[in-house]
């Protein structure tokens, strides 16, 4: 192993901290849960650090972090979903914009070539909302966070994921647009 292969295996082992996370939220163990939560978004602040700060970025650390990070919090908030303690409409919300956002980046590249997808405000937002809702909830049993704190939150992370859906639409849309009318102005 060399030192520029340290970024992709944090992000693998914290792909396998999914499975603990999961198992202790079942079994309403939510401080090791939250433990192990936090584990995991530290290890992706780290694993971001080494790969700029040494220039160790690979193809495969630009697809297998966007996976663990998505794998990590989806999971989370289906079985948080599971055991009562997030609504199924929030997950399906989730799974909606995920859904699309996927649909339509397969489409791109398969209509117009390859693309970088860069994370707009809203969606680190949106993202940051989601590990911020996870971390609220599995505390609950740890803290004396008002439920109406929690219920201002889900609607708030709903907010930004209809917000950050939307824009990734609006923005890869008018791209697709912009070089559809181009190749049709030079035809």
């Amino acid at each position: 192993m060399k030192p520029k292969d340290i970024p992709n295996l944090i992000s693998f082992m914290r792909i396998l901290l999914v499975v603990p996370v999961i198992v202790f939220i079942i079994n309403q163990e939510f401080l090791m849960a939250l433990v192990i939560f936090i584990i995991a978004g530290v290890s992706d602040g780290v694993d971001g650090f080494l790969a700029k700060h040494y220039s160790w970025q690979s193809r495969l650390g630009s697809i297998i972090d966007p996976i663990a990070d998505k794998l990590l919090l989806v999971c989370s908030f289906v079985t948080l979903s599971w055991v009562g303690m997030i609504p199924v409409w929030l997950v399906v919300a989730v799974f909606v914009r995920d859904f699309i956002i996927v649909l339509g980046a397969a489409g791109y590249h398969f209509r117009y070539g390859k693309y970088e997808m860069e994370p707009s405000f809203i969606s680190k937002f949106n993202t940051f909302m989601q590990i911020l809702l996870v971390t609220a909830i599995l505390s609950l049993k740890l803290t004396a966070i008002p439920f109406w704190v929690i219920d201002w939150m889900v609607m708030v992370t709903l907010l930004t994921i209809v917000l950050s859906g939307l824009n990734y639409v609006i923005v890869w849309g008018r791209k697709a647009y912009r070089i559809s009318h181009n190749s049709n102005a030079h035809d």
